[in-house]
């Protein structure tokens, strides 16, 4: 294989990144629209939609092992494939949260809500943001954008933490919203841990340009 046959494959699989990454911001938007709509349907549409992101994770695996196996890449390629091996993982996962908020929509059916739905919504603009700014910064090798996530996961943290407090108070005041305020704890909480995820995109990149791994999780 030629450097130029490489790096067109380097190019070819930031493309699937981004692409990648912009099917799991879909998946998030869909997953919280079906629950705010209280849209069964929609929310299976979600369910049925993350083999799109599984198939993506395999197809890029296959062309990060292929690099490795053909080629003899130096110490920064390796690293920078070594990471979309660990990135992919991250949105894979980013897309089971997805699913799991639309599992949520799905078992709360059409019952209406137990409150307006206000920060659940803002927390997943937030996290597509994070998600958006996280494949762009790991592709682009744009450091400053990478850090630049750690106030917006403080944020979404922040918010996750209101809507804890929110639901419990609900709870205690009335028994009847148990059921449904279990699963908008499940909703918060994974969305609170895509934006977690999101970090982690921001870490492997900092690996790509340092080679030291740096927690911004904290």
């Amino acid at each position: 294989m030629t450097r130029d046959v490489f790096h067109g494959q380097l190019v070819e699989m930031n493309r699937q990144l981004l692409q990648m990454g912009g099917q799991v911001q879909a998946q998030i938007a869909a997953a919280v629209a079906a629950l705010s709509d209280r849209d069964v349907a929609a929310g299976q549409k979600v369910i049925d939609g993350d083999r799109r992101i599984n198939a993506a994770h395999t197809e890029i695996e296959s062309v990060c092992l292929g690099l490795l196996v053909l080629q003899q890449p130096v110490a920064s390629d390796m690293r920078r494939i070594a990471s979309t091996l660990k990135v992919i993982t991250d949105l894979e996962r980013m897309g089971d949260h997805a699913v799991s908020i639309a599992r949520s929509a799905v078992r709360l059916g059409g019952a209406p809500l137990i409150k307006p739905l206000v920060d659940i919504p803002a927390m997943a603009q937030l996290a597509q943001s994070m998600v958006a700014d996280a494949v762009d910064a790991f592709v682009t090798g744009d450091r400053q954008r990478a850090l630049a996530m750690v106030d917006k996961d403080h944020e979404l943290d922040r918010i996750h933490s209101r809507v804890i407090e929110h639901l419990q108070e609900l709870m205690v005041q009335d028994t009847a919203t148990v059921p449904q305020g279990i699963q908008l704890l499940f909703v918060s909480h994974s969305l609170e841990r895509i934006g977690d995820h999101a970090t982690n995109l921001g870490e492997w990149l900092i690996y790509v340009l340092t080679g030291q791994r740096e927690d911004l999780n904290q």
